[in-house]
């Protein structure tokens, strides 16, 4: 194992693969349906997920492992690494950068001899998840805490997260249009693109755009993207979807002919987001140049 552990939570979204490969922690969020509790990716897929999410009678709720799982974290990965680096999602959408923080100051007493720096992702998904591969692979090759961390810090800012909603019925049902739509008069019959990033919110989810279909949503998600990657720059991306894999991968197909990507996959989308965007979502996470 590297001397330097990396630990991050489920709404990373991460291939399994690429969880074992590095060794990377990841701490699940607990998924609440129907009053039955599951730990993501554990006990429930996000396929699973979405299929009661569609049936449920109730929203589904979403809830961070409290600082006591972090802290449990943390005190086994001391028996073998000798530093650890946290990244977590947006702290201004859900709670896991609290209790992460809560638990680094417990760690203090209990493993006073394992470093632990903590970092706010300011965004999610593959967004975040790029952010914890750059650590894991600089960890592989023997990097200091500090470098390691100081990687993540400078990728913060050039972090991208744009996504498409294919309908509001899951936000007005959870309550949040007044807060996250309060600029349109017609909720339920546009299709809004939004953000999550430090670049263009500073952690919280905003409105970039909105649209009448689907189809030009979509356009507008390929045209943002190419305002901001730079011509024949590299680009390491991901698109993610709840319900909608045939429409990901022609997105996917659109982005690989579009530009020079280095790396990419394409998942389910995050419980977190998922639960109150519902079916039909399309999201691009991106880097360009690193």
């Amino acid at each position: 194992m590297p001397r330097i552990a990396v630990v991050t939570d489920s709404s990373v979204c991460l291939p399994r693969e690429l969880v074992e490969q590095y060794g990377i922690a990841v701490i699940p969020l607990l998924l609440i349906i129907e009053d039955k509790e599951y730990l993501d990716g554990v006990d429930i897929t996000h396929g699973e997920f979405y299929a009661k999410l569609k049936q449920a009678k109730k929203l589904p709720t979403t809830s961070s492992p409290s600082p006591g799982q972090y802290l449990e974290v943390f005190q086994e990965l001391s028996q073998r690494a000798e530093g650890i680096l946290c990244i977590t999602v947006s702290s201004k959408v859900a709670m896991m950068y609290d209790s992460a923080r809560q638990a680094v100051e417990l760690a203090k007493e209990t493993i006073p001899q394992t470093p632990i720096e903590l970092i706010d992702s300011k965004t999610s998904t593959m967004a975040q998840g790029y952010m914890v591969l750059a650590a894991a692979r600089a960890a592989a090759q023997g990097q200091s805490l500090d470098q390691v961390a100081q990687i993540v810090r400078e990728m913060v800012p050039q972090a991208n997260l744009i996504f498409l909603l294919d309908t509001l019925h899951y936000m007005a049902k959870g309550g949040r249009i007044p807060k996250a739509a309060a600029w349109a008069s017609s909720l339920l019959s546009i299709k809004p693109i939004l953000t999550l990033s430090e670049r263009d919110s500073d952690g919280e989810v905003t409105l970039l755009e909105r649209v009448r279909t689907k189809s030009r949503g979509i356009n507008r998600l390929l045209s943002i993207m190419e305002e901001r990657v730079a011509e024949g720059a590299s680009v390491r991306a991901a698109v993610h979807h709840v319900d909608a894999l045939e429409e990901a991968q022609r997105l996917r197909e659109r982005i690989q002919s579009r530009f020079h990507c280095e790396e990419f996959y394409i998942t389910e989308a995050t419980p977190v987001v998922g639960t109150h965007t519902g079916p039909g979502l399309l999201m691009i996470a991106f880097f360009s140049g690193i």
